[in-house]
């Protein structure tokens, strides 16, 4: 089983990698195209779409693939296909309900992000992207039902593949409708940035053909599974529903955590920063944070995401089976993962926050914004520990207790954030944020702690490794930093501070990465022996 999560793992991991990279490389040249206000304009559709998103999709694909999971490894195959064919209808009337929605709620939604002044974004600006964006509610409902079901299956080539052809078409949509509106017709920002979200719908039609050509080559496999099965029960409908819903609620408010956290932000930000006299650096500092800085800070976070979507059926099935020895090693070896992967990724952004805004996004504004992302970066860990501490609760029927935390953290975030802002300026979102997310968590892990048993020794001493390791490695960053400046001011050309960051990652990946394969702390956190690295230091060592 171990095995199984490490592959289901590095397959969603290295497509969800590949997603977010993706999506964080064409920010570089979108930025170009729109600049800070277009970033914040952007962000002002996605907010509310992300929260549409969860809403119309109410949980049901990652329900779907615990509910499948259950009844597979019960044999009860045509169980599980009676749920897909239902969640597929279920998805498409959610869809067109929340799409009329969004679209019909954009001009409230547009009088409430922002305020018409020499500043920002207009509101009709605002309310015409937001109505832009709002068609992808029409497909992707749809589309994440049958992620789900291949999920059940523990088939995730399906989800990987999707993912980053549904990025890749997305974002040559946007980079090349952006283009030809400002550089060839000489078009607005908003038109731009209109078509940029719009970007969305395109996107989610392309992922939707890759995941209908799947289910076209693999249908006569799974349904021969169905047909082979003896006893057919007849469960009815309503009970179905049930059993789906109260999986599917709890799935979809710890998918919004995210976005709850930041449409905190989108209501209180510019208005505490007005009300202490730093409006006009608002939009910059906000989009720095929410858009800019995320993209970045998202991709440690994408490791948390491959795991929650592999884990929950995994578990699920040794939980159904009462296998606890074994539920507590995939625990066991999933914390031990997130530590090792991400902490070190947060330290190296933290170290590295100049020159990586710096050499992505351009150094307008560069003390501000690289000093948001230094601060920014911690947050990536504490996400991801939400993450999948949700996911674990889930898939050992505890799925309420993460509702539970992310209500407690949602709450402080909304209570405190104005108040934040007001005392520390724009760092007083990245705070209460990380305040906010930290209690979710915590919350979590205890949660777990006491329904099975689960003792975290063996994680505290793995992570204690990782503090160590990370630690040299932030030195070591520091000293090359300080060296790089002695000979050349660096940090005052693009040219420079991207040299600067691919050498610094090279050089703080090189480190941590020798360490932890030194230790076998890679090789006791993933189970087993890595061939490729065997080979790569013995060639090493002859040479």
């Amino acid at each position: 089983m171990s095995n199984k999560i490490v592959r289901g793992t590095m397959l969603l991991t290295g497509a969800a990698f590949l997603s977010k990279f993706l999506g964080m490389i064409y920010v570089i040249p979108f930025n170009e195209l729109v600049g800070t206000k277009g970033g914040a304009l952007y962000l002002y559709a996605y907010n509310p779409y992300t929260i549409l998103i969860s809403i119309s999709t109410i949980g049901v694909p990652l329900a779907t693939s615990k509910f499948i999971s259950k009844y597979n490894s019960l044999g009860d195959y045509y169980t599980g296909m009676r749920m897909f064919k239902l969640g597929i209808i279920l998805m498409s009337i959610t869809g067109v309900i929340s799409f009329l929605i969004l679209f019909f709620s954009a001009d409230w939604i547009a009088h409430s992000f922002v305020v018409d002044d020499d500043y920002g974004n207009s509101v009709a600006d605002v309310k015409m992207v937001i109505r832009m964006v709002s068609f992808a509610l029409l497909i992707i409902p749809g589309m994440s039902i049958i992620r789900g079901f291949f999920q059940g299956n523990q088939s995730m080539g399906p989800t990987a593949v999707s993912q980053v052809i549904e990025q890749i078409v997305r974002i040559a949509f946007v980079l090349i409708s952006a283009f030809i509106i400002i550089k060839i017709y000489d078009g607005t920002i908003a038109t731009a940035v209109g078509f940029a979200t719009f970007a969305a719908f395109v996107g989610a039609l392309a992922s939707l053909a890759v995941l209908i050509r799947y289910w076209v080559k693999r249908k006569d496999y799974i349904m021969t599974k169905v047909d082979a099965q003896i006893v057919k029960e007849e469960i009815p409908i309503r009970d179905l529903m049930q059993e789906l819903f109260a999986y599917a609620g709890p799935f979809i408010l710890v998918s919004m955590a995210i976005p709850l956290y930041q449409n905190v932000d989108t209501f209180t930000f510019n208005k505490a920063m007005a009300s202490i006299g730093q409006g006009n650096i608002s939009e910059a500092a906000f989009a720095a944070i929410n858009l800019y800085g995320h993209k970045l800070i998202i991709i440690p976070v994408t490791l948390a995401t491959g795991i929650s979507m592999t884990i929950i059926p995994v578990l699920t099935q040794s939980f159904t089976n009462n296998d606890y020895v074994n539920l507590k090693k995939q625990i066991n070896q999933t914390l031990q993962i997130v530590f090792v992967v991400v902490v070190p990724a947060v330290v190296g952004l933290s170290v590295l926050s100049y020159e990586a805004y710096g050499a992505l996004y351009g150094l307008a504004d560069i003390e501000l914004t690289s000093y948001l992302l230094a601060w920014y970066a911690p947050v990536a860990l504490l996400f991801a520990l939400y993450a999948v501490s949700a996911a674990i609760l889930q898939g050992i029927n505890q799925q309420n207790f993460a509702v539970v935390g992310l209500m407690i953290g949602f709450a402080v975030k909304i209570g405190l954030n104005t108040l934040m802002i007001q005392q520390f300026g724009a760092i007083g979102s990245i705070l209460t944020t990380m305040l906010a997310v930290l209690i979710a968590a915590t919350i979590n892990l205890v949660r777990i702690r006491s329904s099975i048993g689960f003792s975290y020794n063996e994680v505290f001493k793995r992570l204690l490794l990782v503090i160590l390791f990370s630690s040299i490695m932030l030195v070591s960053l520091l000293g090359f930093k300080y060296l790089i400046n002695m000979l050349f001011n660096y940090e005052d050309t693009r040219l420079g501070v991207t040299i600067t960051l691919i050498l610094g990652v090279g050089i703080g990946g090189l480190i941590y990465f020798i360490l932890a394969y030194k230790s076998k702390l890679l090789e006791k956190t993933l189970g087993g022996k890595i061939g490729f690295l065997e080979r790569f230091f013995n060639r090493f060592r002859r040479v």
